[in-house]
């Protein structure tokens, strides 16, 4: 019987994996003011920022509910099969305490086992992947969800944002610190600690946090072969920027380079560009 994956529309990752990997994909939903649109149906990467620029304001997200998460799995799964749910950090989102009330409401139907990234973006999709190739192999889903939780002790994560309105709006930087910041023209770099987006060190220009998000990165995993993930929202020159010198300062085996999602550019705004670095292991 085949294991379904299943994510949230927090997850990053190159285009083709969704089919390759056999990944589905919860739609999230963007609210500007008392507007509603659904990621993937009528708002996406091509016309998000423009929605911005004509409503003029910061877009929120919203949950969604119990009865639409327990839907879908049952538009991707058959009675009986199980389904492994990966999703964006706890901490960060209600979406995980969503996908338990939909699994235990489905127990019996449907064996669904929500699995807490502790993270978001490129970790989310590098996850699912791994789930696919181990399940791949006849893994057990036990120990995919080992797999799983053990990359979630390895991985590093940095990044910065260009402009921090979105992140003030959305109550993801302190509204003080945001305007002191902002009038400062500083860059913020942020980090993630215990499944939390932290605000680490702060520089003063785009090219210093740039270096700054690599430098915390190499701290944390140093010459180890790593698979790397460059992430932007609307920056592809910065993602370009940064590529070059992940090639030069980290040990490289894999990379990929994709665009923020639109859940999570819609909380951290356009210019927010960074790296999810994870050590390599071997699949025994």
């Amino acid at each position: 019987m085949m294991l379904r994956i299943v994510t949230d529309g927090a997850a990053d990752m190159p285009e083709s994996w969704g089919e390759e990997f056999e990944i589905h994909t919860l739609p999230l939903r963007i609210r500007f003011g008392e507007e509603t649109y659904v990621q993937g149906v009528d708002v996406d990467q091509s016309n998000f920022y423009q929605l911005v620029e004509e409503k003029r304001m910061i877009p929120g997200t919203s949950l969604p509910s119990p009865e639409q998460v327990m839907e879908f799995y049952r538009s991707v799964a058959r009675k009986g099969e199980e389904i492994l749910s990966i999703h964006v950090s706890s901490k960060m989102s209600g979406t995980f305490s969503v996908v338990e009330m939909a699994a235990k409401e489905l127990a019996g139907e449907l064996r669904v086992y929500p699995f807490d990234s502790a993270a978001g973006s490129a970790v989310m999709g590098l996850m699912c992947r791994e789930a696919r190739i181990l399940a791949r192999t006849g893994a057990s889903i036990q120990k995919i969800l080992d797999r799983l939780a053990q990359m979630r002790t390895r991985l590093a994560l940095a990044f910065t944002m260009d402009r921090l309105d979105f992140a003030r709006m959305n109550g993801r930087v302190n509204a003080l610190q945001s305007v002191l910041s902002s009038a400062l023209g500083i860059k913020p770099i942020v980090i993630l600690k215990d499944g939390l987006l932290q605000m680490g060190d702060k520089v003063r220009t785009r090219q210093r946090a740039l270096r700054h998000v690599i430098q915390t990165v190499k701290e944390q995993v140093g010459r180890l072969p790593v698979t790397v993930a460059v992430v932007h929202a609307a920056d592809p020159q910065a993602a370009q920027e940064l590529i070059a010198q992940v090639r030069a300062q980290l040990n490289v085996r894999e990379l990929i380079q994709t665009e923020l999602s639109i859940p999570v550019a819609a909380n951290l705004g356009p210019g927010t560009v960074g790296i999810v670095a994870l050590p390599m292991q071997e699949r025994g």
